[in-house]
């Protein structure tokens, strides 16, 4: 386990999406103090996919670690808490992040996933599982316009995926930060990664050359985007 309290926000990509480009994976199991960390899939923002499971073992069964996954529509124990703390990173999957966000209060996972992170579980995911770490995200959970959802807030600010990759989201980010009804925060291109040491952004990473990371934030009338430092993962 490490000894600091870690996330690594991602737009898009890992496994899911780039299962022959695993850099992003790669940089989060390097993240731990163990050659082989104990890693837990959290699918629920899909519903439990069985599919996205057997993708996930299909990847993380390849590298240095030993994989689970935990569903709450088939749970492995009634004592989640011990489940979750014994592992070394937490990684949540994509979908929809309103219905993550409310099974996982309704079952107190909300609570046992800020405790792992405080002790030094790492945390990260893509897009749902990117999202929900933050104040709110830009998220496309309810049929319609992008909006802003409330999230766990254990991050400040907000969060917006799929930058690059789906052409409504960088509108609807401007959108709601304009009109006031989302906070300054960070936007992701597919295959970026946000790695957060306590609240402070650390480093930028990506699985993509021209991938990158942005910094979104109202100054008067208009909304400022600048661009971040970002570190190609398959340089030299």
């Amino acid at each position: 386990m490490s000894t600091s309290r870690q996330i690594v926000a991602m737009g898009g990509g890992g496994f899911s999406t780039e299962p022959d480009n695993l850099l992003l994976d790669e940089y989060i199991l390097s993240l731990a103090a163990k050659k082989s960390p104990q890693v837990c899939f959290v699918p629920t923002a899909s519903g439990d996919s069985p599919r996205y499971t057997v993708k996930f073992y299909g990847a993380f069964n390849k590298l240095p670690c030993t994989p689970s996954h935990l569903s709450l529509f088939d749970p492995p124990t009634a004592d989640l808490k011990s489940f979750i703390l014994e592992k070394d990173i937490i990684y949540v999957g994509g979908g929809n992040t309103k219905n993550l966000i409310a099974l996982w209060k309704e079952w107190g996972l909300d609570s046992i996933l800020k405790e792992a992170w405080e002790k030094g579980i790492i945390l990260c995911g893509l897009s749902a599982g990117s999202i929900c770490w933050f104040d709110r995200g830009v998220t496309d959970s309810i049929p319609g316009k992008l909006t802003s959802l409330e999230c766990l807030g254990f991050l400040e600010g907000s969060n917006c995926p799929h930058y690059d990759g789906e052409p409504e989201r960088k509108p609807a980010y401007h959108r709601l930060l304009s009109t006031g009804e989302i906070s300054p925060g960070y936007a992701t291109d597919d295959g970026v990664g946000l790695h957060f040491v306590g609240e402070k952004l650390k480093k930028i990473v990506s699985s993509r050359p021209q991938a990158k990371a942005y910094r979104l934030e109202k100054i008067r009338d208009t909304v400022k985007e600048t661009p971040l430092e970002t570190i190609y993962l398959g340089g030299d």
